[in-house]
C-alpha cells in the first residue's frame, strides 16, 4: 500500500482504500498509536489553526491519521534540467531556463457542488484571457474532475510564458490564479545547427484522475532527433522529490525536499558554433539551398557542418502547433532537411581526383603521361563534350585536374575500368555512412556488379565507365562524404575517422568518454601519387576553374564541380583543403541551382569558400602558424648568465638574435635515452623516398572557362 492520508476507524469496519503517497511502511501498534494521537484533537483544535502555513508546526513527513478525508500528503516529481550540449569552445548550444505557465489552482471549498466549481474556474478563466493570448480552455468535465482528484495541484491553463510576460501579467493576478515555475529547454542559436542538434519534445501530458505517487509536476520531456535524442541518458537527470501536506481546510503546511534534482551529463561537440554561424550566413548570402563541412584533418573533428534552409528549434518548446508543423513540413525548400549529411548528390568533376589517384596508383599513368583530348567523343548513340567545347591536345594529369577535363577522365576511367575507381572512392568514404553522431545520415550510392545487374540488368559498360569517371550516372554522394574524402587526400596515408562529439560529461563535470583521434582505414594510395593529385588540385585554384576560391594568407588546394540533378536542376561543387604544403583542414561546399539557373563550380560555389575563410583569416593564419623557436636569453651587455657558456648575439639596438639551442641533456644522456638510440640504431625507420620531379616545375594550368556542366545523369551503356 502508498497511503497519502489517513483517517481513524472504528473499530470492526473494513480498511478503507487509502489514495496516493509514498512508500510509508508503519506497524500496526504504529497506526494504533496514531489514531488514538488524531482521536485526542477537536474539532475546535482543527478549526483553529492559522491560515499562516508556516505556523503549522508540522512537516510534510509528519502525515498522521485523521479523520479528515481532505487532508492529503502528497509526494511528487520534479522533473531535473537535461544537461547542456556545448561547442569545442564552451559556447552554449543546448541549455535550460526559467518558463512560467499560468493556473488554475482551486480552493477548499466546503459542501462545493458541480455548479458553483465550474461558475468559479470560469470567472478565472475569463480574466486569465484578458491577460495570456493563448489560453488552453478546459471543459466543464475537466475543471469538475480536477476539483475533485486534483484540487491540491493547479490546472495548468496556458503555454511557457517567458520572463518578460511574467513580469507584465504578475501584478494583475487575481485570486485563484498562479505562475507555475517550469525549466524549458533553449537553444541561443535558433535555427543554428539545428540538423545535429534536435530538441527536447514532451514524453505526454501530465496525469489526470487521482493523483498519482511521485507524477511529475510538469511535463518531462526526452530528447528528438541529433544529439538530443542519441544521448539523452546522457542528458537526462534524476528527477527530485517534493512532500506536500495539506489540512482539511486545504491549508498547506511546510513542505519537504528529501531530494533536490540532479542534471544531466554536459556534451561537448567538436563544432566551433562561432564557424558555424559564420557558415550559416555565406550560405545564405551566397544560395538559397547549399551546404558547408569543414574538418580537421589530424583529429577528424568536424568543425562546421552547416546546412542552408534551416528551421529555428525553439519553435518546438515546449511544444509546436500542426498549423506550423504542416508550414514546416510542406515548405519547397525543405528546410527540415539537413542538406550537409542527409542528401544525395550527384558528385560530378569533385570525384574526379579518385579516377587519378587510382590510375597514378596502379601505374597506369605518371605525372607526365600525356593523354591526347579533342573537343569530343561518341560512345555508341552519345556525344560526350570537353567543358569547353574546344580541344586540348595532349594534357598530363595535373592539367586535367586544373581544367576538369571530361575527354581525359573519361579515357582514363574507360581504361581503368569503374570497379578499379569505384574501389577507391570506397576506401575514400564514399558509399558508406561516416559512423559520425547523426540522425538520417546517408550512406550515398556507389555501384557495384551487383547492382548494376539488379537495377539496369546488366553489367558495366564504357559508357558507364565514362559517365562515372566524372562524377555522374548513379553516383551519389553527401557533403560530408566529400569533405571526408579530401581529409583523406590531405591526410596522405590514411582516412581519419571523423568526430562530432569530444567529450561526454557527467553532472560533476567528470569526463566518462572522450574522443581519441584514429584511423578509419588505410587508403592503400602511394603518397608519391597523392603528392601529385595535390599538386593538380592546387593548381585548379591557382588559375584554374576554382580560381575564385583564391585566398590572400594560405595557398588552397581544391576542386570544382558540377552536375545535374533532381529533373534537370543544376548542382555547383567546390571540394578541397589548405594550406597545400602540410594540410591541416578539409571542406565541401555545395550550392543547389533552382529550375532554369546554370552554376557551376567555379562561379556559384568557389565564392562560398572564399568568403568563409577570408574573414576569419587571422583565426586560421594563428592556428597554420608554425610553432616559435626557443631562444636563450642573456644579460644585456651580452654577458653570459650565470652558469652558461657561449653569450648570444646582439645587434646594435641591443636585440637579441635567433640562435639554435641544444635539447636539454645533450651531453650526458639518460640510460633510457641510450637504450631508445640503440634501438633506433637496430631498426631505423624507413622513409619512403617521393618524387617530386627532380625539380621540374609542374606545367602551368591552362586558362579555361567556366567548368561546363556534365553530359547526363544517365549512364550510356556501350559495348566495348
Amino acid at each position: 500500500m502508498r497511503p497519502t492520508a489517513f483517517w481513524a476507524l472504528p473499530l470492526g469496519r473494513k480498511r478503507p482504500r487509502f489514495s496516493h503517497s509514498g512508500p510509508v511502511r508503519r506497524s500496526v501498534a504504529h497506526l494504533f498509536c496514531g489514531a488514538i494521537l488524531a482521536s485526542a484533537a477537536s474539532a475546535q483544535q482543527i478549526a483553529a489553526l492559522p491560515d499562516n502555513p508556516l505556523t503549522h508546526g508540522g512537516l510534510a513527513s509528519d502525515s498522521a491519521i485523521t479523520n479528515r478525508k481532505n487532508a492529503r500528503t502528497i509526494t511528487l516529481s520534479i522533473p531535473a534540467p537535461r544537461g547542456a550540449i556545448l561547442d569545442r569552445n564552451g559556447s552554449v548550444i543546448a541549455s535550460n531556463r526559467i518558463a512560467w505557465q499560468l493556473g488554475l489552482q482551486f480552493e477548499q471549498f466546503e459542501k462545493a457542488d458541480r455548479p458553483f466549481v465550474i461558475d468559479w474556474a470560469r470567472q478565472r478563466l475569463a480574466k486569465a484571457k484578458l491577460l495570456v493570448k493563448d489560453i488552453k480552455e478546459p471543459t466543464d468535465d475537466e475543471l469538475w474532475n480536477h476539483y475533485n482528484d486534483r484540487r491540491w495541484l493547479p490546472l495548468l491553463i496556458s503555454t511557457h510564458l517567458h520572463e518578460a510576460e511574467k513580469k507584465k501579467i504578475e501584478p494583475g493576478l487575481p485570486k485563484g490564479l498562479i505562475l507555475h515555475p517550469v525549466y524549458q529547454r533553449y537553444y541561443p542559436g535558433g535555427d543554428s545547427a539545428a540538423h545535429i542538434i534536435g530538441y527536447a519534445g514532451s514524453m505526454g501530458k501530465l496525469p489526470t484522475g487521482p493523483i498519482n505517487f511521485e507524477e511529475p509536476m510538469w511535463e518531462e520531456t526526452e530528447g528528438r532527433g541529433g544529439l538530443e535524442e542519441l544521448y539523452n541518458k546522457n542528458l537526462t537527470g534524476q528527477p527530485g522529490i517534493k512532500k506536500l501536506l495539506y489540512d482539511e481546510f486545504g491549508r498547506k503546511f511546510p513542505e519537504e525536499q528529501p531530494r533536490r534534482p540532479r542534471p544531466g551529463g554536459t556534451v561537448v561537440s567538436t563544432l566551433n558554433m562561432a564557424w558555424q554561424k559564420h557558415a550559416e550566413q555565406v550560405l545564405k548570402e551566397k544560395s538559397k539551398r547549399g551546404a558547408f563541412v569543414l574538418i580537421d584533418v589530424n583529429t577528424g573533428e568536424v568543425l562546421v557542418m552547416a546546412s542552408r534552409p534551416s528551421f529555428d528549434l525553439n519553435q518546438f518548446i515546449p511544444s509546436i502547433s500542426d498549423k506550423e508543423l504542416k508550414a514546416l513540413d510542406e515548405d519547397p525548400s525543405a528546410p527540415r532537411f539537413g542538406r550537409a549529411f542527409q542528401s544525395k548528390y550527384p558528385p560530378g568533376s569533385c570525384f574526379k581526383p579518385m579516377v587519378a589517384l587510382t590510375a597514378l596508383n596502379s601505374g597506369k599513368i605518371d605525372e607526365d603521361t600525356t593523354i591526347d583530348c579533342p573537343a569530343a567523343i561518341t560512345l555508341g548513340n552519345h556525344t560526350f563534350h570537353n567543358h569547353n567545347k574546344r580541344a586540348a591536345g595532349s594534357i598530363n594529369v595535373i592539367q586535367a585536374l586544373a581544367s576538369s577535363n571530361n575527354i581525359w577522365f573519361g579515357k582514363v576511367g574507360m581504361n581503368l575500368g569503374a570497379n578499379a575507381f569505384l574501389g577507391t572512392a570506397r576506401r575514400f568514404g564514399f558509399g558508406t555512412k561516416t559512423g559520425l553522431d547523426l540522425i538520417g545520415e546517408t550512406e550515398g550510392t556507389v555501384p557495384t556488379n551487383e547492382w548494376m545487374m539488379k537495377v539496369h540488368k546488366r553489367p558495366f559498360k564504357d559508357g558507364d565507365d565514362f559517365n562515372l569517371s566524372i562524377g555522374q550516372g548513379s553516383l551519389e554522394v553527401s557533403p560530408l562524404q566529400v569533405a571526408q574524402a579530401m581529409a583523406g587526400i590531405a591526410n596522405g596515408g590514411v582516412l581519419p575517422k571523423l568526430h562530432l562529439v569530444m567529450q561526454v560529461q557527467d553532472p560533476y563535470g567528470r569526463v566518462i568518454n572522450q574522443a581519441v583521434p584514429d584511423k578509419r582505414n588505410w587508403l592503400g594510395i602511394k603518397l608519391e601519387d597523392i603528392l601529385v593529385v595535390r599538386k593538380g588540385m592546387r593548381a585548379v585554384v591557382d588559375g584554374g576553374t576554382g580560381k575564385a576560391a583564391e585566398l590572400s594568407f594560405a595557398e588552397l588546394c581544391g576542386k570544382t564541380g558540377t552536375a545535374q540533378w533532381n529533373n534537370d536542376r543544376n548542382l555547383a561543387w567546390f571540394a578541397g583543403f589548405l594550406p597545400y604544403d602540410e594540410p591541416r583542414f578539409a571542406f565541401a561546399a555545395v550550392y543547389e541551382g533552382s529550375k532554369g539557373e546554370k552554376p557551376s563550380g567555379g562561379k556559384n560555389a568557389a565564392p562560398i569558400v572564399k568568403s568563409f575563410f577570408e574573414p576569419l583569416k587571422d583565426e586560421f593564419k594563428d592556428i597554420l602558424a608554425p610553432a616559435p623557436k626557443a631562444v636563450e636569453v642573456v644579460e644585456e651587455d651580452g654577458a653570459p648568465a650565470e652558469g652558461e657558456g657561449k653569450a648570444l648575439e646582439v645587434n646594435e639596438d641591443g636585440v637579441l638574435k635567433a640562435q639554435e639551442v641544444k635539447p636539454l641533456h645533450s651531453d650526458e644522456k639518460s640510460e633510457g635515452t641510450q637504450k631508445a638510440d640503440k634501438k633506433e640504431e637496430k631498426k631505423p625507420k624507413k622513409v619512403e623516398p617521393v618524387d617530386e620531379g627532380e625539380g621540374k616545375v609542374a606545367p602551368k594550368a591552362l586558362p579555361v572557362d567556366e567548368e561546363e556542366m556534365e553530359d547526363s545523369t544517365e549512364s550510356v551503356p556501350v559495348d566495348d
